[in-house]
């Protein structure tokens, strides 16, 4: 880390975490950050799901909800990115305050409720998005949609022509109701909806689903056969969870999505017994927790083909992303893997 980059941060912690995430934004979107550009080796280089990727370090969704930074963050030596999560009608979200840092245990709440400028204006930005990316974007619906199904199949048809790949997010704990939908039946229908809405667009377009960490292994077992059936090309393990189990830090109490380290362990362990679940037949993203080479790398051979970070980023800066993909080059190195592939599920016992 710079000590310009240090020195922002520091700055930033001193002021609202809302507010000083958007001016990170703003200063993304002015220049004034530091960028590492593409990094990529023989290694590094892989394929998601069709995708084929320099490097399989992604930026997760919520940390340029309305693709305000396409430019700069197409330079932040990710190998994908996605934004949103995106909704039909714009909407403010849940009453500020509603994001909460937990330095004491590298941690972040946040109960945003799905705020975002809408699928119209996002749309109108994603047209003038950079070619040199893998881009992608996470479905939503509306707070008070009665057709949570037909929103994530509108957000799709209308910003589907400008992407590389959608993430179907039933998994918010901040939008009543939404994990409901992570049950067989209701899943089915509403894959089998933006299934179809895919169709439209005229070209194979991957599909991801992202699956809450606060799940059974009979539901986790339900969700692997019904994205199976359904198709889905890829599932994303997890979100934030609704757990507290042994925070220190003052916001512990905050209702919300908790990511960050703590989430670590519970995220991986639902990545491994879905790569058991999925016979590895399935492309799967590993989130949560991730701060370092060594935690992507436990990802990996946990069962994740790729990883994204979020919350990381809150406390060591943007450039972790760049400096966990050189870790990780470095760690595939010493160990004898000579791709990324290879090393996918090679320690997925140790995590069941």
């Amino acid at each position: 880390m710079s000590l310009t980059e240090r020195a922002g941060l520091a700055l930033l912690r001193r002021i609202d975490p809302e507010t000083a995430h958007g001016l990170a934004l703003r200063a993304l979107q002015a220049g004034a950050a530091p960028l590492p550009g593409l990094v990529t080796s023989d290694r590094l280089r892989c394929e998601l799901a069709g995708l084929r990727l320099a490097n399989p370090v992604g930026l997760a969704a919520g940390f340029d909800k309305n693709a305000v930074a396409l430019h700069p963050l197409s330079r932040a030596g990710f190998g994908f990115v996605e934004v949103g999560a995106v909704t039909p009608r714009p909407q403010p979200g849940n009453p500020r305050p509603r994001l909460f840092r937990l330095p004491q245990d590298a941690a972040v709440i946040n109960r945003f409720g799905f705020n975002n400028e809408g699928m119209e204006t996002v749309a109108a930005r994603l047209e003038r998005r950079p070619r040199d990316m893998v881009l992608g974007l996470n479905l939503g619906a509306n707070k008070d949609s009665a057709d949570r199904a037909g929103d994530f199949a509108a957000v799709l048809v209308r910003c589907g022509p400008w992407l590389d790949f959608a993430t179907v997010n039933v998994s918010s704990p901040n939008t009543e109701r939404l994990r409901d939908l992570q049950g067989a039946e209701a899943l089915a229908a509403l894959l089998d909806r933006v299934i179809d809405a895919r169709a439209e667009l005229g070209r194979p377009l991957p599909l991801f689903l992202k699956i809450a960490p606060d799940l059974t292994d009979a539901e986790l077992a339900d969700i692997a056969a019904v994205a199976r059936e359904a198709g889905i090309d890829g599932i994303v393990a997890t979100n934030t969870t609704l757990a507290r189990d042994g925070l220190r830090s003052a916001h512990a109490a905050e209702a919300g999505g908790l990511s960050g380290k703590p989430l670590f362990r519970r995220s991986t362990q639902v990545l491994a017994r879905l790569h058991r679940l999925t016979a590895g037949a399935m492309p799967l993203i590993g989130v949560g927790g991730i701060g370092s080479a060594e935690d992507a790398y436990a990802k990996i051979r946990a069962g994740a083909s790729a990883v994204q970070l979020y919350t990381g980023l809150v406390y060591e800066g943007l450039s972790l992303g760049a400096r966990i993909t050189e870790g990780l080059d470095a760690l595939l190195a010493r160990d004898g893997f000579a791709s990324v592939a290879e090393a996918v599920g090679t320690a997925r016992g140790e995590w069941e």
